[in-house]
Formats: structure tokens, C-alpha cells, sequence
């Protein structure tokens, strides 16, 4: 096995994940993909695995198979996630529910199992997605808004007990991007929410890479505990 570096990212069939996971390819990575449904991404150096990430022991399988077959694992990502736009009055619990499954208690499992593997060699990197869903504090994302913000509060402590065993904890927040997660919002509240930011455009996958790319290289290693909203929100 050559020496390049090893990334897990989840959510890789399709969307940011399956763009970022191209990226990472480019750039010489070995990425191993998670997602429950295969997507259209052939490299030889990635490997799709295909399993929910919310399933009980689904991260120490996978993390348990990247250790036997690297023998390492440099960075998580964690970008698989749901959304939903609802006014909170009307927002059904299972849907709060799945929302903090999906975007909270996954990534919570996941960072716990790459840790532990990331530990071994006292080295590692940890890039959560979140959204700038969060601080702009949209009317009608109460329960997504939540679950993120459960994540970057995660990340912060994360950031603190993982620091003395080499993994550094980040997240970035894309702004409005072209996804699958996207398509039903009608244009004139998408160009309402670009009208928030700084910077009034879509968010791509090579923006959202750069953010990324930046948290993974090891001149980052005095960089943890941090959110970088794309787009200036």
C-alpha cells in the first residue's frame, strides 16, 4: 500500500459529497465513500461502501475495514445530511427526529469511531458540513437550524478532547448550493436567501472543496474548534 493519505466521507453517491470525494481524487487521496445507495463515482483509488450512516455499528465496521486495508485514516467528513422547511408549528417530531438523527447523531458516532483510529497514529482531521442555516437563522428551518447547530456545538467540544491526540475538529457551512436537497425551493426564496449574504451567489463544490482542503493540510495543525461560513452570512 503507497503512502497516500486516506479520507472517509459520507453522503458520496451524489451532490457535495460525491463532488468532494472527486476532488480528494484529484489531489492523490484514497477515499473510501459512504452512502446508502451506490453512485457513479469509479477511481481506483476509492471505494464505495455502501451503508446508512445512522445505523448502529455501521462506523465501526467501516472505520474497522479502512485500519485492516490502509492501515491509517487522515480525515472524516461528514457530509451526509437531510434537510427540511417547515414552519415550526407544523413541523411533524419524526421529521425533528430524523433531522437529529441524520445531521447530528450520525456525525457524533462517526467522529467517535475515525478517532479512535485516527489516534493510533496521533494525527487526523475531522471536517463536519454544516449551514449557514445556522446563523442567519432562517423562518422555516427551526428543526434543521437545530440539528446543526447541535453539530458545530459538538465540534467545539470535540475540537478540545480530541486536540491531545492529534485530530483537529472543523466545520464548514456552504451557503445555497445546487443539490438534490435544493431542487423543491422555488427561486425567488433562493435569490431571498442569497440576498442575506456578503457575497450574493451560489455555492459550489469547488468552494466548498477549498474550505475544506484547507482544514485537511497538516499547516492547519493550530486550526480546530472552527466554523467557516461560506458566502459571508
Amino acid at each position: 500500500m503507497d503512502d497516500a493519505r486516506v479520507a472517509l466521507v459520507t453522503g458520496t453517491s451524489r451532490g457535495i459529497g460525491h463532488d468532494l470525494a472527486s476532488h480528494l481524487l484529484q489531489h492523490g487521496w484514497h477515499v473510501v465513500g459512504v452512502s446508502r445507495t451506490t453512485g457513479p463515482l469509479v477511481h481506483p483509488r476509492f471505494e464505495q461502501v455502501q451503508a446508512d450512516v445512522t445505523e448502529s455499528g455501521a462506523a465501526q465496521e467501516v472505520t474497522g475495514r479502512v485500519r485492516a486495508r490502509y492501515g491509517r485514516l487522515d480525515a472524516l467528513i461528514n457530509n451526509a445530511g437531510v434537510a427540511s422547511m417547515n414552519h415550526a408549528l407544523l413541523t411533524p417530531p419524526t421529521v425533528v427526529e430524523q433531522l437529529m438523527r441524520v445531521n447530528y447523531l450520525a456525525p457524533f458516532v462517526w467522529c467517535q469511531a475515525a478517532a479512535r483510529v485516527m489516534a493510533q497514529r496521533k494525527w487526523g482531521r475531522i471536517v463536519n458540513l454544516t449551514s449557514v442555516a445556522v446563523p442567519l437563522r432562517l423562518a422555516g428551518e427551526a428543526a434543521y437550524a437545530s440539528s446543526k447547530a447541535a453539530l458545530n456545538a459538538l465540534g467545539s467540544v470535540l475540537a478540545r478532547e480530541l486536540a491531545p491526540l492529534g485530530i483537529t475538529v472543523n466545520a464548514v457551512g456552504p451557503t445555497v448550493t445546487r443539490t438534490q436537497l435544493t431542487r423543491g425551493i422555488p427561486d425567488d426564496k433562493l435569490q431571498a436567501l442569497l440576498n442575506q449574504q456578503a457575497i450574493p451567489r451560489m455555492c459550489t463544490s469547488v468552494d466548498i472543496f477549498h474550505a475544506v482542503n484547507f482544514f485537511l493540510q497538516p499547516e492547519a495543525d493550530m486550526v480546530t474548534g472552527q466554523v467557516v461560513y461560506l458566502g459571508g452570512p
